[in-house]
């Protein structure tokens, strides 16, 4: 790594206002349940880890260097990864997907705020209109969304790791609320679920 490399990283104020601009996205979620904490906290987990290999200590090259006994060039699991095979189109990507997926956090919350998220303990009516009119889970699909935006533009192999995980874990936590608002709205939220797409709108 040369010297130029080398002072892009060590700015930990950087890192500081990269964690704040992406974790205040937790705010939209609701934390009046246990099991949402939960998951926010490996989505802020993700944007550490990125924000310190982008801004911090380079952590996946040091890794490999160490393994492989010598440095590794720009883009290998450092720099802007994609670069050197599509050019600045990781970032235009990263960029557009994390546009998208703000848009869905914030229409999301803005609508399910108002109709079901305003009773201490969540239970208001079913939402089916605005976004939720085409996807039952806009927010999940959201932070998915913005991380996977962000490993098109600086890919390392903790993101690389934990994006797998983050999938799951927001599957199964929209299966688990899928199931408490079958309880709570019958056969209302079973037609509205086979009328729409989890992650993404129906064909």
């Amino acid at each position: 790594m040369d010297d130029s490399a080398q002072s892009h990283f060590g700015n930990w104020g950087g890192v500081l206002v990269w964690i704040i601009l992406y974790g205040v996205f937790i705010l939209f979620i609701p934390f009046y349940k246990k099991s949402q904490r939960k998951h926010a906290s490996v989505y802020i987990a993700f944007i550490v880890a990125y924000a310190l290999e982008m801004f911090g200590i380079p952590l996946s090259m040091y890794l490999i260097a160490g393994v492989l006994g010598n440095t590794l060039p720009d883009g290998v699991l450092w720099g802007h990864t994609l670069n050197q095979y599509i050019g600045h189109w990781g970032m235009y990507i990263g960029i557009l997907l994390n546009i998208i997926g703000v848009l869905l956090v914030i229409s999301g919350w803005k609508i399910i705020h108002q109709k079901y998220w305003r009773h201490e303990e969540g239970r208001g009516e079913l939402v089916t209109r605005g976004i939720y009119a085409y996807i039952r889970h806009p927010q999940y699909t959201g932070f998915l969304l913005v991380t996977l935006g962000l490993i098109f533009e600086w890919a390392t192999l903790p993101l690389l790791v934990m994006w797998p995980i983050l999938v799951v874990i927001y599957y199964r936590l929209a299966r688990k609320e899928e199931a408490d608002m079958i309880k709570e709205f019958g056969q209302q939220y079973i037609e509205y679920k086979n009328a729409t797409g989890m992650f993404f709108p129906r064909l």
